[in-house]
């Protein structure tokens, strides 16, 4: 049987994306992240400047995504992030979910128990003036 235990929040900040076009993939547009604040009661962190992307690509009312980011938690170590999920674009007005599943590396003993955790995550995405976005998740860790 699967449990999920409650890990962290994470709230991203992305900037308004660059769209690179019809590719075989579909629509893909890149957006560079401003910012990233994830907290938990075992994990507090914030990106590392320049450190985090999101690729996308569109089909129709689906979004494919590949994230990438470093987070330095609030007691000093390196946690670098990615997750791929899925965007559900088929009625924008009544909210765009995430549904993603993101792995953690980090090289620090203290957040080594990440290295062994698979965690699943939930969140919803708005797209605000000029294009920037913000995507609002709860992560979970699966055992």
């Amino acid at each position: 049987m699967l449990e999920l235990v409650p890990l962290c929040t994470a709230a991203v900040e992305v900037a308004p994306a660059q769209a690179i076009g019809d590719t075989p993939a579909g629509a893909r547009s890149i957006g560079a992240f401003l910012s990233a604040t994830i907290e938990g009661e075992r994990l507090r962190a914030k990106l590392v400047e320049g450190s985090g992307a999101d690729w996308m690509a569109r089909a129709g009312d689906l979004g494919v995504i590949d994230v990438r980011m470093t987070v330095r938690s609030d007691d000093g170590a390196l946690i670098y992030i990615r997750y791929g999920g899925r965007l559900d674009l088929s009625n924008p007005s009544a909210g765009i979910t995430a549904v993603v599943a993101p792995v953690f590396e980090t090289g620090d003993p203290r957040y080594a128990w990440l290295n062994r955790i698979q965690a699943i995550g939930k969140g919803t995405l708005s797209v605000g003036a000029g294009g920037s976005a913000r995507l609002d998740y709860a992560f979970y860790e699966v055992r």
